[in-house]
């Protein structure tokens, strides 16, 4: 008959020293969820996820791979501080193939990396890893990827509660990220042009008037109107308006540098920011605006051409000659829109340029 034997003291000794170092893991993994949930922004999360992570937890490598990119996400990864230094760890799938295989069967999994997943870790594998999908609401969104030298650090036989645990965490971060900035675009966005809205504009007008006036920065404003606007939607319906509304966007915008902001303003109505511009040059955009909107063509639904021209009234100033800064964007798109009403009224399809002395 088998008698239980106590436990000898190197078998206490080495259960305590297991349950020490699992109260560090979860120490630590703690202390890197509260970072990903406080990130201020996408940067920062993958400065925790790739970096952080990797130091803490003395791994040779992190890798994330994302399933698939719209165009949020993709202006994040493209605007993102710092972003480019973690390019080695982030990679997006080439296609529902590439993300399946890595994906397996959506289990996490662990061990020593295989064929499959060549496309996470890319050349050097490392020599055990842990592969744990991402996913929210039953859709599979990333791939986090997590190496290491040693061969024993990741085996079958280890317990990966701590492991799932931190899954789950970085797919609630990640996407809760992602739907934020979805929010913050909608509320910045035009819905039909894709064009930034009024409240963008107004917000970006102020920070330049900040900027301007504390490195001396020029700055111009134009605001455009579309050229009896009510007869295109009158005479060719409310969907050939849309669709004007939309080319004439496109087309300006085409014309602008990336550092410029044009939004829509209302209706038929645009605006935009030429930054560091002097008025004079400022002149010759507005110009090049007006030619390559008179040159477009927008199809009716009958297939008949609609002419487009637009009018637009520009105002510069040199933040640095006001006296008060505070009221400048006031006074700015005022004096733009005197001029634009001054270009209407003296027969559309031109520029007007504000008198300098009405911004004093």
């Amino acid at each position: 008959m088998a008698t239980n034997q106590a436990p000898t003291l190197d078998s206490l000794q080495s259960l305590l020293a297991t349950v020490q170092r699992n109260e560090r893991s979860l120490k630590r993994f703690q202390d890197i969820e509260l970072a990903l949930m406080g990130a201020p922004d996408f940067g920062q999360f993958l400065e925790v996820v790739l970096n952080r992570l990797r130091h803490d937890f003395d791994l040779s490598c992190v890798r994330l791979m994302l399933a698939e990119v719209d165009d949020t996400l993709r202006d994040l990864i493209d605007t993102a501080e710092g972003i480019r230094a973690l390019d080695a760890g982030l990679c997006i799938a080439q296609d529902a193939g590439t993300f399946a295989a890595v994906c397996g069967d959506g289990q996490l999994w662990i061990g020593a990396p295989r064929e499959r997943h060549a496309s996470l870790f890319g050349a050097r594998a490392p020599a055990s890893a842990v592969v744990m999908p991402l996913a929210r609401n039953g859709r599979y969104i990333g791939v986090i990827g997590l190496g290491s030298r040693d061969a024993r650090r990741f085996s079958p036989e280890m317990a990966t509660d701590f492991l799932e645990r931190f899954g789950a965490v970085v797919a609630v971060c990640l996407e809760n990220m992602w739907n934020r900035e979805r929010l913050k675009r909608i509320g910045l966005t035009d819905p039909l042009t894709g064009l930034s809205n009024r409240r963008y504009f107004d917000q970006r007008l102020r920070e330049e008037v900040v900027r301007g006036a504390r490195y001396g920065a020029p700055l111009a404003c134009l605001l455009i109107d579309i050229d009896h606007f009510k007869r295109v939607n009158d005479s060719h319906g409310h969907a050939t308006g849309d669709r004007a509304l939309r080319a004439a966007s496109a087309c300006m915008r085409a014309q602008l540098r990336v550092t410029d902001t044009l939004a829509r303003y209302g209706g038929e109505e645009f605006a935009a920011l030429l930054v560091q511009t002097e008025q004079n040059w400022a002149g010759t955009v507005a110009e090049r605006v007006r030619r390559a909107v008179a040159r477009l063509e927008v199809p009716d639904d009958d297939g008949i051409l609609v002419p487009l021209t637009i009018s637009i009234g520009l105002a510069s100033v040199d933040p640095r000659d006001i006296s008060d800064p505070e009221t400048l964007p006031m006074r700015l798109l005022s004096a733009a829109d005197a001029a634009l009403y001054a270009a209407k009224r003296s027969g559309r399809d031109r520029v007007v340029v504000a008198p300098a002395a009405t911004l004093r």
